[in-house]
């Protein structure tokens, strides 16, 4: 009997009360979202770099090494030389090293030397490999495979000729040795979108005639240089795949201890964990604000209860009079706040997963976000749960108004 009462009086109330659970699912659809981004940036950011056991670099902090080498950010401190790096990667544990040479760019985005193998090698999200939406890899000495991002906000295409600068700050640009579009990579929401890819070689030919900073006295012409040994004499980094899982640690000791050059070696993943706990503040600040969006809705509740108490007076003193105890009153109030929290909730999870299913192949496209639709998390839940305790707690407030209102009119209805 007491759920059909509240059931009937929400009916009765039916715009008023539909505008508080919309404004609930909102709230918990933003929350849940939150979240669901949060742990969605989480694993993209974790998955920036994977199947890849060891990045090798000159010795220097874990962290500044995945920066230059997987980010882009910053700069190294030293080179590897070539000879080490052949040396290192000819060891029985290393089952393939592709090296990376950077210090270059072109308009604000770094360029990378490499060999072709990178775009086999380097895996993202989970083992998700590198793909062109137009054209292909570098072919020629002076081809170049751009980024999403570099290609979406420059508007090149293929075959459009661009020029390197010499340097990340520099005036200078390699403007007699240009290169050419060869290929447009799919957005993949890590560094690579905001890369300019070269080869190793073209790198060695475009500083062919220069020394020291500056170019020589006897330019050497694009021609010129084809026909130049253009084999690399140092690189940036490296990244390493082991033959084994159990021969990381034994080689990343090797690489640390390698004596010819003081050089260092690092787990990506767990550099990346470390790096995580630098930048991922922001994800509390995130949790915070959703959390106050979903109590704002919950006091929005409250006044819209509080507010029709008076205009229910009557509807309380026909309770009294037909018998209705105060505590059957401040039920039916209480158990209406909880159906209205509990269908805001539910509300809210439809919106999310059904938002989810529309904006996933939009924000995977534009952003690299991948946005899985999976099963409430426990800690969803957790969330999901405290709405509907929450909004049941808040409606227990004006409930506890109405017990004694219902005790003054019962007095009035006695008499």
């Amino acid at each position: 009997m007491l759920l059909r009462l509240a059931l009937r009086s929400l009916i009765s109330r039916r715009v008023t009360v539909g505008l508080t659970v919309l404004a609930i699912a909102l709230s918990t659809a933003l929350f849940l979202g939150v979240e669901k981004v949060r742990t969605g940036a989480r694993a993209s950011f974790a998955d920036t770099i994977s199947d890849t056991d060891l990045i090798l670099g000159a010795r220097t902090g874990g962290v500044q090494l995945l920066l230059y080498s997987v980010f882009r950010i910053g700069n190294a401190t030293n080179n590897v030389t070539w000879e080490s790096f052949e040396d290192l990667a000819s060891r029985p544990e290393v089952d393939w090293a592709v090296p990376i040479s950077l210090g270059d760019s072109h308009r604000g985005f770094r360029v990378m030397g490499t060999t072709t193998d990178y775009f086999d090698r380097y895996k993202y999200r989970g083992g998700r490999a590198l793909s062109f939406a137009e054209g292909g890899r570098p072919a020629d000495l002076f081809d170049a495979a751009v980024g999403a991002d570099v290609a979406r906000e420059l508007g090149y295409r293929l075959g459009q000729e661009i020029v390197v600068a010499h340097g990340l700050a520099s005036f200078t640009d390699h403007d007699d040795k240009p290169f050419r579009v060869s290929g447009i990579l799919e957005k993949t929401g890590t560094p690579v979108d905001r890369t300019v890819i070269v080869s190793l070689e073209a790198i060695e030919a475009i500083h062919a005639d220069w020394q020291g900073g500056g170019r020589s006295g006897t330019p050497i012409s694009a021609a010129q240089v084809r026909e130049l040994d253009l084999s690399p004499r140092a690189i940036t980094a490296a990244m390493i795949g082991t033959s084994s899982p159990l021969q990381v640690f034994k080689l990343q000791r090797a690489i640390n201890e390698y004596p010819e050059e003081p050089l260092m070696a690092v787990i990506p993943g767990v550099a990346l964990q470390e790096l995580w706990e630098i930048v991922g503040v922001a994800e509390t600040a995130l949790l915070g604000v959703s959390a106050m969006v979903v109590a704002t809705a919950l006091l929005g509740m409250t006044a819209m209860i509080f507010s029709g108490l008076n205009e229910r007076r009557r509807e309380m003193a026909i309770f009294r009079a037909v018998g209705a105890r105060p505590r059957t009153i401040l039920g039916m109030l209480t158990l209406e706040a909880a159906l209205m929290a509990t269908a805001g909730a539910a509300l809210g999870v439809i919106l999310l997963y059904t938002g989810l299913w529309i904006a996933r192949p939009h924000v995977d496209a534009a952003f690299g976000l991948y946005l899985p639709i999976a099963p409430l998390t426990g800690r969803e839940t957790a969330g999901l749960i405290a709405v509907v305790i929450g909004g049941t707690l808040v409606g227990t407030i004006p409930a506890i108004r109405a017990y004694r209102i219902s005790l003054a009119d019962g007095m009035t209805v006695r008499s």
